[in-house]
């Protein structure tokens, strides 16, 4: 193991290598937390390695748990640069190819599965997936998997263990997650570290607000825009027109009067083709922009800007809260849980962290809608009346019985034939 590393090209460990490698060799439960490129993924493939040594066992006994297809493969291919043990097999699970292949390569014998948690969910349900033998279940990115809403196959295949060892990594932890993870931990030992870069650029001091969902964003946005002050030049920024659209059709109609958007879909809908033209006027103080457009990052006159949302690449971002000079801009950021990977990301690429604030607390906290929450099909006493040509039976009609066939021959005077 100290040679395939070494010939990897790990020569020391990373900070988070160092502070759970011998918590996982020594079978402790444990949450580690850090940034993309920490080290996360080698800490425990180099934990896994030497854990298990070698392969004995017809059953796996290591199962990693990662988004997406393109994960399980980088994972794969992590294990085979430090594997040298030819009697070490790992199998891999996802969406393709067909599910009676990977059954067929789990029966053939596995040490190590790694896995999308409905793909290995599905085989398991099938029989194709023997969970008895594990003594390590890893849940990598788990941030990712929570927003892509696999919480219940990781749960289901968690609890389908008896015993072994749970490590999951995540770039943040919020209450989502926790509550993924809370039914089968065991007294977890919680790692954290932290690896801002020294930001080349100097960027402007930034808020988060952190609020549970869309509708409370709209609540906050609302209530901010509506105690803004005269003169100030406010953009908010959401990922699409459409969003752009619907959030500008909540606006209190206070706020609305105010507002405008960049590039609008619908002819109703008040907006500018440019933002410049936007900053020249004084009717419209507040101006909805859709990340998708790409628009000019032509600032200068702005005095607020609020990302509603956050945009798809993170550099998008940092161009706008770049310093410039003889500027005071106020830079808002609005997130969910689910959205707090993003903005992690952001602070590591500009070396700065965000104040988080508390939410006002005038601001209406919308619940989250769920499934049992939704409207249930009338039943049968709810239906309403039958129109006026239905008619009921008479009672003399009514058929509540069953008659043989030799006593309906004998009431119409017919023979019976058999």
């Amino acid at each position: 193991m100290v040679r395939s590393v070494t010939e990897a090209g790990y020569l020391t460990p990373k900070e988070i290598q160092a502070k759970t490698m011998t918590r996982i060799i020594g079978g402790q439960d444990i949450i580690a937390v850090g940034p993309e490129g920490c080290g996360k993924t080698t800490a425990y493939v180099i934990g896994v390695l030497t854990r298990l040594k070698y392969g004995v066992e017809e059953a796996p006994r290591a199962l990693i748990l990662v988004p997406d297809k393109e994960r399980v493969l980088e994972v794969e291919e992590h294990f085979n640069r430090l594997n040298k043990n030819d009697s070490i097999r790992i199998v891999t699970l996802y969406a393709t190819p067909g599910i009676e292949t990977q059954m067929n390569a789990l029966a053939d014998g596995a040490d190590i599965v790694v896995a999308t948690p409905d793909r290995a969910r599905a085989i398991y349900l099938k029989l194709g997936l023997n969970l008895n033998k594990i003594i390590m279940f890893v849940v990598d990115d788990a941030q990712a998997i929570v927003k892509q809403g696999l919480q219940l196959p990781v749960v289901e295949l968690a609890n389908s263990i008896q015993k072994c060892q749970h490590l999951i990594f995540t770039e943040v932890m919020h209450s989502k997650l926790e509550l993924m993870i809370d039914p089968f931990m065991n007294a977890p030992a919680i790692i954290e570290v932290e690896e801002l870069v020294e930001a080349e650029a100097e960027v402007y001091e930034q808020t988060l607000f952190n609020v549970n969902n869309f509708k409370t964003k709209i609540n906050l946005l609302n209530l901010l825009l509506g105690e803004q002050q005269d003169g100030n030049k406010t953009v908010v920024y959401v990922n699409t027109r459409l969003t752009a659209e619907k959030l500008y059709n909540s606006l209190y109609q206070s706020v609305k009067k105010h507002a405008a958007l960049l590039k609008p879909i619908f002819f109703e809908s008040t907006g500018f083709e440019h933002m410049s033209d936007f900053c020249e006027q004084d009717t419209y103080s507040i101006l909805i922009v859709a990340n998708e457009l790409n628009a000019d990052t032509d600032l200068f006159r702005i005095n607020t800007i609020i990302h509603f949302e956050l945009p798809v690449e993170k550099e998008t971002f940092i161009q706008r809260v770049v310093k410039r000079e003889e500027q005071q801009l106020e830079v808002l950021t609005f997130s969910t849980d689910i959205e707090l990977a993003d903005v992690k990301r952001i602070e590591q690429a500009t070396g700065k962290k965000m104040t988080v604030v508390d939410l006002p607390h005038n601001l209406i906290i919308s619940k989250e809608v769920k499934d049992t929450d939704k409207k249930k099909p009338a039943s049968k006493s709810d239906e309403p009346e039958r129109g006026a040509a239905f008619h009921e039976k008479k009672a003399s009609n009514a058929k509540t019985y069953n008659l043989s066939a030799g006593t309906k021959a004998k009431m119409n005077k017919k023979k019976k034939h058999g």
